[in-house]
């Protein structure tokens, strides 16, 4: 590892990052605010990971040993992967009529999910775990990886529909290549939630997990994946020949998805502002139940598994090293 790959766990206020030696991952996980949806500020962070993982590959000697095998993307919010597009932005651009910026917000969108779906044009694998609900852009982002992990109990679906707009940055071009057109117009019209399971026995989850045991299922997928490291990667390779995501695609829909935006109706909006409502009931409204939000399965790993460095906490801090007096004291529990 040189100072490059240090630079890849720089500090962030709305993802945290975890690095998993062992099994050579990177973990990043959606830790947004108020409302656990993509703000400007997830977004500008997420792609910031991804640049910063490119640009450890553009140092590191071709001929040594990579320390990143997968990307793997989570969520820290109980019960919630991510509930999509920021909504309250949306309605206020769509009101001032400010189509740069819904075109500029959407092209964020497009980017990440584009560098995720070519694992970051590097010798990667990328993985999506959703324990929770994943809507619109959060299906979106989960749809976007190599690989997509969801327990059984998780609901993924595309609700726009209700407020007279459609999923466009990147649903249509990334479930058709699954589920085929049909299948992915059928989805996107009914604003219908599917759980893990049903989504699981279509094809569209490639791999489920029991309830409470995602990340234990992604790490086995991982101890399976690098026995056969070298055919999987081919074939990643063969997928995306065979049939490859194409920006401009994307970059295209999304002025369509613009455009279909800007002609919304009062009506619309309020509905959309009535989500807007219903996902800030889903976060909690106060600092101590919001400080236990936080304190999710993947921060209890001080007491479960081994512990590797560097890491962020709970609270968004870069920790270098273990600075407990007695970093065994968790072989007591």
């Amino acid at each position: 590892m040189n100072r490059d790959f240090f630079k890849i766990f720089r500090d962030y206020k709305e993802i945290s990052i975890r690095y998993d030696a062992h099994h050579r991952a990177i973990w990043f996980y959606y830790n947004p605010t108020p409302r656990p949806c993509f703000s400007p500020t997830v977004l500008k962070e997420a792609r910031q990971l991804q640049q910063s993982i490119i640009d450890y590959f553009d140092t590191k000697k071709t001929d040594s040993e990579s320390p990143i095998r997968y990307f793997i993307q989570a969520s820290q919010v109980p019960g919630i992967f991510n509930l999509g597009g920021d909504l309250s932005l949306f309605i206020k651009l769509i009101k001032d009529r400010n189509r740069q910026q819904l075109l500029d917000y959407s092209k964020q969108c497009i980017e990440i999910c584009y560098l995720n779906a070519m694992n970051l044009h590097l010798p990667i694998t990328t993985i999506s775990l959703v324990e929770g609900v994943a809507l619109g852009g959060g299906f979106e982002s989960a749809l976007s990886s190599n690989v997509l992990v969801a327990t059984e109990d998780a609901k993924m679906g595309f609700p726009e529909i209700r407020f007279n707009l459609f999923p466009g940055m990147g649903a249509y071009s990334l479930l058709a290549r699954i589920a085929g057109m049909t299948t992915t117009e059928k989805m996107i019209t009914s604003g219908a939630i599917y759980s893990g399971r049903v989504l699981y026995d279509m094809g569209i989850v490639n791999h489920l997990a029991e309830t409470g045991k995602g990340q234990k299922s992604v790490e086995k997928f991982i101890r399976q994946h690098q026995r056969s490291g070298n055919g999987r990667q081919a074939l990643q390779q063969v997928r995306q020949r065979y049939h490859p995501i194409d920006y401009q695609e994307l970059a295209d829909i999304t002025e369509i998805w613009v455009d279909a935006a800007l002609r919304l109706e009062d009506r619309d909006l309020r509905m959309m502002d009535r989500l807007v409502r219903a996902q800030l009931t889903k976060v909690a409204p106060d600092k101590q139940k919001k400080r236990s939000l936080l304190r999710t399965k993947q921060d209890r790993r001080f007491v479960m598994d081994e512990v590797t460095f560097p890491l962020t906490g709970w609270s968004g801090e870069t920790i270098m090293f273990d600075r407990r007096n007695n970093s065994d004291r968790r072989l007591l529990h």
